[in-house]
């Protein structure tokens, strides 16, 4: 008898170990399901939200303008660290040039310019070459300020358009992305009302019109979101290369009326010699 016990208390322990066992490999299959299941659903969270939800829910017309939103970004910086040279001071220079211009030292004069940087000094340095080149050739007077003249402003239509360069897509980002948003408002509002006379009494047609318009017009903010900011970028672009221009024709009118003195002066005096 006591062998019977013994023998039965040691199959009732292994059926509970066994059965411990087993609740703990389901435990644990549980766990890893849990976790299988958690997985997707982080994966949806982090897509459903923030601006990635709202450009998802955006519908297609989101990606076009997502695009012109990195190109407008990328033109905006490369445009702004190209004309960052364009905010130097560059009335020392100009001074510098007028003084030795007035002491009739014009290699002087396109050495500096030469070894400035910027618009202004290359157009000015330009203008001095050119001079000088005339000048040494015994060109008449009257011809050097003119040829002085056109080299200077054809060099500054030259310098203007390379400022200039990629302005164009910015203006164009401006005006398209806003029109593409509202494009993607417009057929988001043509799905929405499709939805609603499909689901007609179904649903409320409060709710269902809301949240279809709610998602219609998210074309349209980014589309201004992106619009907004290029536009900006054009204008104050644009003002800055238009005061070069006029620094431009501004310091070339003073270098023409220097170079005509020193012309007219230089001819006075081969005169008197002539006369002498």
């Amino acid at each position: 008898m006591l062998f019977l016990a013994q023998a039965s208390t040691e199959e009732t322990e292994t059926t509970n170990n066994t059965v411990e066992n087993t609740t703990e490999g389901a435990d644990a299959a549980q766990a890893g399901a849990d976790a299988v299941t958690n997985e997707p659903g982080i994966l949806s969270q982090f897509f459903d939200s923030g601006a990635l939800g709202l450009l998802i829910d955006g519908g297609f017309f989101m990606w076009p303008i997502l695009i012109l939103g990195i190109i407008a970004i990328a033109v905006i910086i490369e445009r702004y660290r190209s004309l960052k040279m364009l905010n130097n001071n560059d009335d020392d220079l100009r001074q510098q040039v007028l003084d030795l211009l007035t002491k009739d030292q014009v290699e002087e004069a396109m050495n500096l310019c030469d070894s400035q940087r910027g618009p202004v000094a290359a157009v000015l340095s330009n203008g001095l070459r050119k001079y000088l080149v005339l000048r040494r050739l015994g060109y008449d007077p009257a011809k050097i300020e003119t040829q002085v003249i056109q080299s200077m402003e054809s060099y500054s239509v030259h310098i203007v358009a390379a400022l200039e360069r990629h302005l164009p897509i910015l203006a164009t980002i401006s005006s398209v992305a806003p029109m593409v948003g509202f494009l993607g408002t417009v057929q988001g509002m043509i799905v929405s009302f499709a939805n609603i006379v499909e689901t007609m009494g179904e649903v409320n047609i409060v709710e269902a019109a809301a949240s279809g318009i709610m998602v219609a017009l998210l074309t349209t903010c980014f589309g201004l979101i992106v619009g907004i900011p290029a536009f900006l970028g054009f204008n104050y672009f644009s003002s800055i290369i238009n005061r070069f221009v006029l620094e431009v024709e501004s310091t070339s009118t003073e270098l023409v009326e220097v170079i005509t003195l020193q012309l007219t002066l230089a001819q006075s005096a081969e005169g008197e010699t002539v006369s002498s």
